[in-house]
């Protein structure tokens, strides 16, 4: 039988082998449109990839903070020890044994410090513990005398011992002593961390140096060079200009106390000399509280005394003192000291209050050198004189409001 047109359509619109008739010649377009284009795979995986490296690393330097920080202490702690190991290492001493010198010098000066400090508030405290109850008798008999009481002291002290203040405190106490361990191996742990690289940074400096200089061009050889020695001689001035400033409050506060007959004098003068100096802003203050609360013990007037002296002494610091020792060391305006203090504190905290000034005294010092600056022209204004019109203006005003 011969094949139709109906049985010739059929087959062509059937493709051999059951397979999928291919698409009609305007439908190609479509399909290639509709289809994902080659580089969105790579670049969801690419995105997909970052996000997951800045997770990672954001991860890790959190988890890295406190090392960081601990480097950043010891790297400007060895910079501060530079002129010394260098002094010490031009004259013949082995680098190496120099910074080791220089490190147990200050360790024994730190060591005794705190141990002649940890002697006289030990003893100040069996004082006041064998005292307490002659104060506490002396002020119970105000009470009575000025309030018509009949307060004992037996009675007080049965009513603190059964009291449920004292029971949770005690239990508190018991209960925290594990965590004072911990902090306290915590610290000591730390300050091991700062000292072993404090002594790298400062024995190596030079092959840390060359190190560093080895994987830039010459022209950024010199600018890291210079940033380093400026570095070295803002934060060196830095700390040598703080010891002396400490070195004169501690003996200006010592013969006050020593003309009072507070107790332990000596070791309350190096306590204010220290802790006003090498804590900023608020060192003074802190520093000043100690003394004052001995010389209360011994007469109220006597802590008005030495809170007197301590401001006026403060005062006489900033506006005398200070500039002329750090004129030529670390050259910066006091409000931008202070800025970069409450900076610092906010950045990094009590670390970041400590290097704020010298880091800040560095950068100032080297963007100098590329700041280029022009002779100041003669204008009243710049001396702050008025000018003429301004002065009319203010005599304007003036009779304005007196009409």
């Amino acid at each position: 039988m011969a094949p139709t047109d109906e049985n010739t359509q059929v087959d062509q619109q059937t493709s051999p082998l059951g397979t999928t008739p291919p698409d009609p010649p305007g439908g190609g377009a479509a399909g290639q449109a509709a289809r994902m284009p080659r580089w969105l795979p790579r670049a969801m995986v690419l995105a997909l990839a970052l996000i997951a490296v800045f997770q990672l690393g954001s991860w890790a330097f959190h988890q890295l903070t406190g090392l960081l920080i601990n480097i950043l202490i010891s790297f400007f702690l060895a910079l501060a020890i530079e002129p010394a190991v260098s002094w010490m290492a031009s004259r013949g001493v082995r680098r190496g044994l120099a910074a080791f010198l220089v490190f147990l010098g200050s360790l024994i000066v730190i060591a005794g410090f705190v141990t002649l400090l940890g002697s006289m508030l030990a003893g100040q405290i069996i004082k006041m513990v064998e005292g307490f109850p002659d104060y506490l008798d002396s002020v119970i008999n105000w009470i009575n005398t000025h309030f018509h009481t009949d307060l004992r002291r037996v009675d007080i002290q049965d009513s603190l011992l059964h009291s449920d203040w004292l029971r949770k405190y005690v239990q508190n106490s018991a209960t925290g002593v594990l965590d004072v361990s911990g902090q306290v191996l915590g610290g000591l742990f730390q300050l091991l961390t700062i000292s072993l690289f404090s002594f790298y940074f400062a024995a190596d400096g030079p092959r840390l140096r060359r190190a560093l200089c080895s994987v830039l061009p010459p022209v950024r050889q010199a600018e890291v060079l210079r940033a380093w020695e400026i570095a070295v001689d803002k934060t060196g001035g830095y700390l040598y200009s703080r010891g002396l400033m400490a070195l004169i409050s501690g003996i200006a506060h010592y013969i006050l106390l020593e003309a009072l007959g507070v107790p332990y004098a000596p070791v309350l003068g190096v306590w204010v000399g220290v802790v006003s100096q090498f804590i900023p802003t608020i060192g003074t203050y802190l520093a000043g509280a100690l003394p004052m609360l001995i010389a209360f013990t011994i007469d109220p007037w006597y802590a008005l005394w030495v809170l007197i002296f301590v401001v006026v002494y403060q005062q006489f610091e900033n506006y005398v003192l200070q500039p002329k020792l750090t004129s030529k060391t670390v050259d910066i305006h006091p409000a931008v000291a202070f800025g970069s203090v409450i900076a610092g504190t906010a950045l990094l905290g009590a670390v970041g209050a400590l290097i704020a000034i010298p880091a800040v005294a560095t950068l100032q010092a080297f963007l100098g050198a590329y700041v280029k600056r022009y002779d100041v022209t003669d204008d009243p204004r710049v001396h702050g004189h008025r000018t003429r019109s301004s002065a009319g203006f203010v005599a304007g005003v003036r009779r304005l409001f007196g009409r």
